[in-house]
């Protein structure tokens, strides 16, 4: 059996890749996959390096039994790509970030969440990004979290096969 790296990744690392993280943390632990993903998640910006998550983000988390308090935020580097066997981006903005960073012959590792999003889920059909709720109110980050745990699913099952080897 082999291991994978997942890095997930927004703007401030401080709303949606910290909630993607335990998610999906969560999510592979209940598949008994704990100990074959390993899971980070970063941003593209430097604003929240070191804070916690915002406190918004946690408490939608907290409701659903996420626990993001132990996470902290820290900015994505050109190291990571040799770290991580994907980097999956909240959003156009963030993949566009990544390519500017991305190592050459490296590129094939950075992905969109929501691509993960299993066909049969059509509530999210034609959605490619997680949506930012960091200016908006608390529905923001319960839409993060519905995202994140469809996509994550999703995620889930196309590495299940890939670790099981």
């Amino acid at each position: 059996m082999k291991t994978v790296s997942v890095c997930f990744v927004c703007l401030g690392n401080i709303c949606r890749s910290p909630t993607a993280e335990a998610v999906m943390r969560r999510l592979a632990d209940e598949a008994k996959l704990a100990d074959r993903i390993l899971i980070d998640s970063a941003g593209t910006g430097d604003w929240h390096i070191g804070a916690p998550p915002d406190e918004r983000a946690q408490y939608a988390a907290r409701q659903r039994g996420y626990a993001l308090d132990a996470l902290r935020g820290r900015q994505i580097t050109a190291a990571d790509f040799a770290r991580f066997d994907l980097l999956v981006a909240m959003d156009e903005r963030n993949v566009a970030a990544l390519h500017r960073l991305c190592p050459p012959g490296q590129r094939d590792k950075i992905r969109l969440l929501m691509e993960f999003v299993p066909d049969a889920d059509d509530r999210w059909t034609g959605t490619r990004e997680v949506a930012d709720p960091y200016f908006g109110g608390a529905d923001g980050f319960e839409l993060v979290l519905d995202q994140c745990e469809a996509a994550c699913r999703g995620l889930i099952a196309a590495l299940r096969a890939q670790v099981l080897k």
